[in-house]
């Protein structure tokens, strides 16, 4: 199983602080480095947030090895052709190394504090479902592409160039609905990326994926499962049983809400039960984006 780490980029992320991860992540040996794609966080007190495009561009100049990616950018920031264009791009200068994740959105405070239109739950999902359509068409398509949707239209638009990749960016779609989401995940996804479950919950949701990709024509094995997860990490127990104080909830209760929660070998254990139950890439939330050693001791523990 690939062992990736995840920040939330809206508490903090600026130019130092991304550079020092991308360094730790690459020496360190994880499989990628993935990021969220917020403006500000659904409470005050705003915070840096670097721009997801502008710091995956360095990203994928100033690495060689790791993956990496948006989870997720949703459409609701920007036309899905201009999404395209750019994610081609950046895939292109690291060599294939991105990974597409996309989403309808959701956080209400900030599509309203800069102007964005975050519709309401159904439309949101009918214009989710068309920014994929004008995506994957743009991506897999020589010639021009016409799209008539109610949310997008394009005429006679041809990405150019075209990605060095056959194809184009892995799309990842994420989230554990099993109508929408997942409907969307058989029809357009490369990679499912599940979020904050348990080992059981993701072998039911990886089970019924199979069968919905078998009605669309697809092969199970046509779409990586991965998944997001919580982590509350120490390297002593004293430090660790401070953190679960601070949080007023047992590591039992945690683990219960798929949050991986351990000292050293604990979180190995945690990992080697979801990898038994098919799960091929975790992205490891790393929230103090400013603990380097504490990266390390991770590290060494899992890798």
């Amino acid at each position: 199983m690939e062992i990736a780490i995840m920040i939330e980029a809206q508490n903090g992320l600026n130019w130092t602080r991304w550079k020092n991860l991308a360094a730790a992540v690459e020496e360190l040996g994880f499989h990628g480095l993935f990021r969220s794609d917020h403006f500000t966080n659904a409470t005050p007190p705003d915070k840096e947030s670097l721009e997801l495009w502008v710091s995956l561009t360095w990203l994928a100049s100033h690495t060689k090895r790791i993956e990496f990616g948006p989870l997720v950018t949703p459409v609701s920031f920007r036309h899905p052709a201009l999404t395209a264009r750019m994610a081609a791009a950046v895939d292109d200068l690291g060599g294939g190394r991105l990974t597409l994740g996309l989403g309808a959105g959701w956080q209400e405070r900030e599509h309203l504090l800069f102007g964005f239109d975050l519709l309401d739950m159904v439309s949101r999902y009918y214009r989710f479902e068309e920014g994929l359509e004008v995506i994957t068409r743009l991506f897999n398509t020589d010639g021009p592409v016409t799209f008539d949707g109610k949310f997008y239209q394009l005429r006679e638009a041809t990405l150019l160039p075209h990605p060095a990749r056959p194809g184009g960016p892995r799309i990842l779609i994420g989230g554990n609905g099993e109508k929408r989401t997942m409907s969307l995940v058989a029809k357009y996804a490369s990679e499912w990326n599940a979020g904050f479950i348990t080992p059981a919950e993701f072998t039911r949701l990886s089970t019924r994926l199979d069968g919905m990709l078998e009605e669309v024509g697809r092969e199970p094995k046509a779409v990586k499962r991965s998944m997001m997860a919580g982590l509350l990490f120490s390297r002593t127990q004293i430090k660790l049983d401070e953190k679960l104080s601070d949080r007023n909830h047992t590591a039992e209760d945690l683990r219960k809400r798929g949050v991986i929660v351990g000292v050293g070998e604990e979180v190995y254990e945690q990992l080697k039960h979801f990898e038994e139950a098919g799960l091929q890439r975790i992205m490891l939330q790393w929230l103090d984006l400013d603990d380097m050693k504490g990266l390390e001791a991770l590290a060494k523990s899992l890798l």
